[in-house]
């Protein structure tokens, strides 16, 4: 049995709202879900980055999933707007606070860099507005190789025509360029009523130019991939701070006399 999957709900200090969002993805079969913080930032100078709110804080009890026996899983997710190099900040302490860390690029140099250098997990491609740039396979294939994952959402094309003509027209162009691998489909959803069923968005993926076997991973499978690239991301982060910290703090060690090729060693009488 395929575990749903839904990596991007928008996260409201409403807390009536991210309750209902919550019990309206476990009814809907959501395994495990992502509260997405967006971060934006104007200008060069340094902001603050959010800070994720405990699960408790947002709701007192987590739903039980139809059909299954346990509550719904919820991550924390950090989506940063990226519209200028600096945005990026490469190894920030803040991110390690979430579980999954996403860009949106706003441009081709952007993107490029997204795909090929930045350590991240997923790159949101825009439903809002007809892209600057044509995305170009070189980059999309390095992405793939480092195991980055495309999102597509799709409640954006619930609320307005014209952003479901963009949805579909940006979501047909990334297909075509990436040939439907390590792409997902979330809902980034801020109502309840823009949540819709796996196998609503399954079909829907086949309007994006997924095939039937890649919209249903996109909603299980490769989430589960996306979540995996995370855990190594932070994992390996931290043994690398970990050694960098112990070869620091070592003392220079003295060679003994087993260390000396036999050889060389000094016979004594």
């Amino acid at each position: 049995m395929s575990v749903f999957m839904d990596l991007n709900l928008m996260f409201s200090a409403d807390r009536s709202r991210i309750s209902k969002l919550l019990e309206t993805a476990a009814h809907l079969g959501f395994s495990t879900v992502a509260i997405n913080y967006v971060f934006e930032p104007t200008g060069k100078q340094k902001q603050e980055i959010p800070v994720p709110k405990p699960i408790s804080e947002l709701m007192d009890q987590l739903p039980v999933v139809q059909g299954r026996s346990r509550p719904i899983r919820v991550l924390n997710r950090l989506t940063v707007v990226v519209s200028d190099p600096g945005h990026y900040r490469p190894n920030a302490p803040e991110y390690r606070r979430f579980d999954l860390l996403a860009v949106q690029p706003t441009s081709e140099k952007l993107f490029h860099a997204a795909c090929m250098l930045y350590d991240i997990d997923v790159i949101c491609v825009s439903v809002t507005e007809k892209l600057p740039f044509f995305f170009k396979r070189a980059p999309i294939n390095g992405a793939i190789d480092r195991g980055v994952v495309f999102e597509v959402s799709y409640s954006a094309a619930v609320r307005d025509s014209t952003m479901r003509r963009y949805t579909i027209a940006n979501a047909t162009s990334l297909t075509e360029s990436c040939k439907g691998k390590n792409v997902i489909l979330s809902s980034a959803a801020e109502k309840a009523l823009e949540l819709r069923g796996p196998y609503d968005i399954s079909n829907l993926g086949l309007l994006f130019g997924l095939s039937d076997a890649d919209s249903k991973e996109a909603v299980s499978s490769t989430c589960r991939a996306a979540l995996l690239h995370a855990e190594t991301r932070k994992t390996a982060s931290g043994i690398v701070y970990t050694v960098r910290s112990q070869q620091k703090a070592e003392p220079p060690r003295r060679p003994s006399e087993g260390d000396t090729p036999a050889a060389k060693r000094v016979k004594t009488a």
